[in-house]
């Protein structure tokens, strides 16, 4: 049965105040990463002052800013959304202006990058698939890798807990990681922590707090062809 009018006007308005909230009197709030202090992230769209978004993008969009965008890829169209970009998307279902909708594994560039990012969206490969493709993020990474210069490096953001195949072979080894960033939420009104890959690798996706509760950010170096 379709929303009700109003239920969707007053759902769209209490997100409105509570974004505007969390910019004008959360904003000077910040968390430490790898020694680095950054200020949270809120925006509407999204709802990014209740969720992982809060520190994905403070973290991932420096660094692509550091990199001239011709050289930059992106899987999956998010920072557009937040931001003015001019770099290279790839998103397999989001159809919007310099986003080429093809399966990230799939996707042939015309040249190597020195940035590869992905923010909360490789979980999604293979997991949404029919038939389901367990192995597809591990391939997509690998694939990657391969799309990347010599002196590049490819950063992923994924959420523990939510696609439960990607959580095994991280856990596993199947996809390595190298010196990961962790970080854990550790309140309701969405504050994080860096913590070990221990204290995160078992997290639950939705539990004690809604969204995620285990963020690692991992980054890969170039493989050659």
């Amino acid at each position: 049965m379709p929303e009700p009018a109003v239920k969707r006007i007053l759902r769209t308005w209490r997100r409105s105040l509570l974004s505007a909230y969390y910019r004008r009197f959360k904003s000077g709030r910040s968390f430490t990463a790898r020694g680095v202090d950054y200020h949270y992230f809120y925006h509407a769209y999204n709802q990014t002052y209740c969720n992982e978004r809060a520190v994905e993008i403070p973290i991932v969009w420096p660094m692509v800013q550091q990199v001239p965008p011709e050289r930059v890829l992106e899987i999956g169209n998010v920072l557009s959304h937040y931001f003015p970009t001019r770099h290279d998307v790839v998103d397999k279902f989001e159809q919007a202006p310099r986003v080429q909708n093809v399966d990230v594994v799939d996707f042939r560039p015309t040249q190597p990058y020195d940035l590869i990012v992905s923010i909360s969206t490789l979980e999604h490969v293979g997991l949404n698939e029919k038939p389901l493709e367990p192995e597809k993020p591990a391939r997509a990474i690998r694939h990657l890798q391969h799309c990347l210069s010599p002196r590049a490096r490819l950063v992923i953001t994924v959420p523990m807990g939510f696609n439960p195949h990607l959580d095994r072979m991280l856990q596993e080894g199947r996809i390595p990681l190298d010196d990961p960033l962790c970080l854990r939420r550790i309140s309701a009104d969405n504050r994080w922590r860096e913590v070990s890959w221990e204290d995160i690798r078992r997290a639950r996706y939705g539990h004690p707090y809604r969204n995620a509760n285990g963020l690692v950010v991992a980054t890969f170096p170039p493989v050659p062809l």
